[in-house]
Parts: structure tokens; sequence; C-alpha cells
């Protein structure tokens, strides 16, 4: 008889994807115990989301875990290229380069500006991702990840909150209450439907291409780069008037995860292996031998938000909250960010730390990002879908070749302008949140190409390599960290000793060099455990005021 869960817990989480798993790993890191159910029979066997975006993965190196997951997916060489083609196996059309996972190992430490990072991005498959973090989640104490069951309803008394669920396998029903419930449970959310909750935004799109309804294979072609006479890529895309699709390569041998757009007159219930697999063939213009691991449908053209992500003890992360067309790889990092933030908030609370009013500061601060990246996504479908090839293109004449060319231009640019995107990676904020203590400074405009690293509070710290290989990021204590910068920076003592009395862990790091003061502009900056900028100053005394404000005891100033 397998074993029943633990019935009591600090946090259910319902959903197992990487919103949820996430959330496992930033609870059980601060000793906060969480139950965490799924109905699927484990991780995802299917590639899904595939680009990993540098802001996740500096995240992923706080939790130390960041290089085991850049050792996965592809090989280290090989090239993350967005490309275009009419077909894969016929004409390249354009091509937007980008840095292999040595290359970006080796250049990261070299860029400053933009691309000041701890972390450049990685082209890993979810399937991957979710793995890692699965196994680092069950290492922790107090942590309990269980596949094969699902939520059948919850109840939110007031002071707990009671969870039904059920084992797949056999029907096994059992409660479990915990004082908070996490929903991360995808776009059908059981727990956002009791809520009552609803999506607002954009849905319905329809494009030549990512609106509506999509087809997903994942498939093996172990030939494939046998029979196309280009370099490799990480995203492949074809343009045609026959059959549109993009393709990541998920191990650079052979396995990819290929959509393409359906046509009207295509039912997908009616598709078989067979018919898949010359779907994948047609895009690549050669009969190149296939074997289908797994396929669906899905529908693209999605910009959606919830109108709330919090009610009570109960909270949403993820799919559960926000859809999007998968243009620029947004979904599954916002996602990530979602239990970053949660997480430390939920363990201040139960740790008594801070009071339940930060927990507020949740839905404030992650659904205007929602809201902000679920259109940056939307408007890359458009760039991308809304542009039709036009008939010649595949011709072999001078107008086809032509035709070739003004696609080529247009499309380079368009990848350029979808996967170069440093502002929308490291330029999310939280201005105007319970939990940020603005100076009054005005932020940098918001552009998706374009980044200018702030120490305004309410957005990520500017970064800097302090020593070989040595990140800023790298000597951030575990939770909140004070910085002291310059050369004679003021005494940090009135924020320490106030940290000590609320329970707050908090480091103080001193970095003397006169370069870190200048990009933070301020001798004192309070980094929040989630790595964005509280607060910033030149006097250690307002320390009682700052910190009743951060941590919920405090309400901010009309």
């Amino acid at each position: 008889m397998p074993a029943a869960l633990p019935s009591r817990s600090a946090v259910v989480i319902v959903g197992g994807g990487p919103c949820g798993l996430m959330l496992a790993n930033e609870l059980g890191r601060r000793g906060i115990s969480a139950v965490l159910v799924d109905e699927k029979p484990g991780t995802a066997f299917n590639p899904q989301a595939n680009a990993t975006q540098a802001r996740t993965m500096e995240h992923f190196r706080r939790l130390g875990i960041a290089e085991e997951i850049r050792s996965l997916g592809l090989p280290p060489d090989f090239p993350t290229d967005i490309a275009y083609f009419t077909r894969y196996a016929t004409h390249e059309l354009g091509r937007f380069r980008l840095p292999t996972a040595r290359q970006a190992r080796e250049r990261v430490s070299t860029l400053k500006g933009a691309w000041g990072a701890a972390e450049l991005p990685h082209r890993v498959s979810q399937k991957f991702v979710e793995a890692v973090l699965r196994k680092h989640a069950e290492k922790l104490p107090g942590i309990s990840v269980n596949y094969g069951w699902r939520m059948t309803a919850f109840r939110d008394s007031g002071d707990a909150v009671e969870v039904e669920v059920e084992r797949i396998q056999d029907g096994e029903r059992q409660t479990l209450r915990a004082d908070y419930l996490v929903g991360a449970d995808g776009p059908r959310s059981p727990v956002r439907q009791q809520l009552g909750f609803r999506y607002a935004g954009e849905t319905g799109v329809a494009r030549d291409f990512m609106g509506g309804r999509m087809y997903a294979i994942y498939l093996r072609a172990p030939d494939f780069y046998e029979a196309v006479p280009h370099d490799p890529a990480w995203m492949n895309v074809s343009f045609n008037a026959d059959r549109r699709a993009f393709m990541a390569a998920v191990d650079g041998k052979g396995e990819f995860a290929f959509h393409t757009q359906l046509k009207p007159h295509e039912n997908e219930d009616e598709i078989t292996d067979d018919e898949a697999a010359r779907m994948f063939q047609r895009a690549v213009g050669a009969p190149v031998k296939t074997e289908v691991l797994s396929r669906r449908s899905w529908t693209a053209g999605h910009a959606l938000v919830a109108d709330h992500f919090q009610r009570g003890r109960v909270f949403l992360g993820g799919d559960a909250v926000h859809l999007f067309t998968p243009t620029g790889g947004l979904g599954y990092n916002t996602a990530v960010e979602d239990a970053v933030n949660l997480g430390w908030k939920l363990a201040a609370v139960l740790k008594g730390q801070a009071a339940p009013a930060l927990l507020d500061s949740y839905e404030a601060e992650r659904r205007p990002l929602a809201v902000r990246n679920t259109g940056y996504a939307r408007r890359f479908a458009d760039s991308l879908g809304l542009f039709m090839p036009v008939p010649e293109l595949e011709e072999d004449s001078d107008a086809g070749r032509e035709a070739r060319r003004k696609a080529g231009e247009y499309l380079e640019a368009h990848g350029r302008a979808e996967f170069n995107i440093p502002g929308i990676t490291f330029g999310g904020r939280y201005d105007g949140s319970p939990a940020i203590f603005s100076d009054g400074t005005r932020p940098p405009p918001d552009a998706a190409n374009e980044y200018i690293p702030s120490a305004c509070p309410g957005g990520r710290p500017p970064h800097i390599w302090v020593g070989d290989g040595v990140s800023l990021y790298d000597t951030f204590g575990p939770e909140w960290t004070l910085l002291a910068l310059g050369p004679q920076p003021p005494d940090a003592t009135p924020f320490l000793e106030e940290a000590a009395r609320l329970g707050l862990e908090m480091t103080r790091v001193a970095h003397p060099a006169p370069e870190i003061l200048a990009m933070y502009e301020a001798p004192l900056a309070l980094i929040r455990p989630d790595q964005i900028v509280a607060w910033r100053g030149h006097n250690a005394g307002e320390a009682p005021a700052v910190l009743a404000r951060l941590t919920g005891r405090a309400p901010p100033p009309d």
C-alpha cells in the first residue's frame, strides 16, 4: 500500500511544473514544510518550454544549480542561433547568431551594460529543468513531492486551509491541512476555478502563424543534420505558404520540439503518427526518417492574465494566472519568478518575521509583470505571425530570390527583436509595491531590447563582477543583504540591529570599489531575498521605518 501524504504542513502546492517545483525549493531552503501534489505521473516528458532566460538562470545560480542546468540540453558547443528557412533543407533566409553554452560561460564575465549579468540565457528543455528542480526539492527536509495525486476541493477557514486530494492509482482520498495553499496547476487550474477568478486580456487571435490551432510534435529524426545543408540552430523556423512551423532542438542529436500551424481543413483528432511525420517532413522539404514520440494540439494567440492572484490564504502562480503565446519564451520564466517572489514572503510570514499584510504585495507586484510580459509576447507573435510569405517565395527565379532576400531581412530583424531582450529579462520592476521603499527617483524606461541598469528601488540590482568568476550576487547573503558601498560607507549598525530585533537574517556586505558606488548612486542599498533593490540611501537611521514597511508592519504612505 503506497504511503499516505503528510497530513499537516505549512503550505500545500498544487502543481508540479516549474512554478510549483521552484516554490518547493524556495520554501524548503528556508525551513518551511510543504506538500506538493500533481495528477501527472511525473515531471514533463514533452519538451514544452525551451528557453531559460538570464534572470531565471541568475535565480538558479542563487540556489546553486545553474551549472547543473547549463550542462543539460544541447551539447556545450551546439549553436543556439535562431534561423529562418523557406524549408529546413532548402533556402536559409536569415539567422540571428547567439553563443553556445560553452561560449556563454566564457563571455558572461566580460559583458557590461545591458547584458551585464551573473548568467546568460540557456537553451534547455523544460523537461530537463523540472527533473533538476524535483531532485533538489525532494532532498530538502519537510518537502514532500507527490505525483499521481489530484486536488479535488479546498476550504479556506480563515486560519488554515483544508485541501482534499485523491490518488489517481486507486482513488484513495486524504485531507491535507496547511496554513496556505498555492495553485500552480496550469491553465485549467481547479484552484483558480474554485476561487472564481477569470482571465482577462486577448485571446482567439487569428494570424497566418502563431494564432489559433497549433500542433505540437515531439519527435526523433537522427538523420536531420545529414539531410539539411545548413549550420545547426537551436530554433528553426520554416516560412512558406504550405507548412509554417517553429522547431527547437532538444538534444542537438536529432530530438526536436516541432510546432506547426494547423490549416482550417486539418482536424487534430484525425491526425495519426504517420500524418504527424509528414507534417514535419513538409517543413523540412525532404523525406527524413521520423519517429513521433508524442503529439498534441494547443491554441496560440493568448495574452491572458487572471483578474486576481490571491484571496485569503490561497495564492496562484504560473499558467494558472497567465497564459502566453510562446514567442519570446516568457511564460515559463514568468512562472519561475512568481515562485521566487512568493516563496520568501510566505516564509517570512510563517516564521513571524513579517506581518501577513506582506503577502498582499504578491499580487501587487506579479500581476502587473504578467500583464507586461504577455503584452510583449503578443507583439512578438504579431510580428512573426502577421508577416506572410508571398507566392513566389520558393521559386527558382529572380522574383523568388528577391522575395527571399526581403523575407530574410525582415525575419532576421524580427529574430533580433524577439531574442535579444535584456529589457524584458532584467527590466521588470515593482514600482508602487508596498514591499518597496521608494526614494522618489524615476526608473529607466521599459523597453524590450534595451536595459539600463539602475539601483532605483523596485528593480534588479545592477550587476558587476567583483573577482575572477565571482559575481556581485555571489556575495549577497541568503536572505536580506545590506550593501555598504564606497571607501567610507555610513555605519550600518541600525539596520543590523533592527533586523535582529525583527528576526530577519541580514548580511552586511562591503564593497569599497568606487565603480560599484557609482552604479548604486548611494552608499547603502538593501537587497530583498529575491534579489530586488528594496531601499537605498545615505542614512541607516531610517532602518526602523524602512523595515517596518518592507515586512508589512507599516502601510506605505498615500
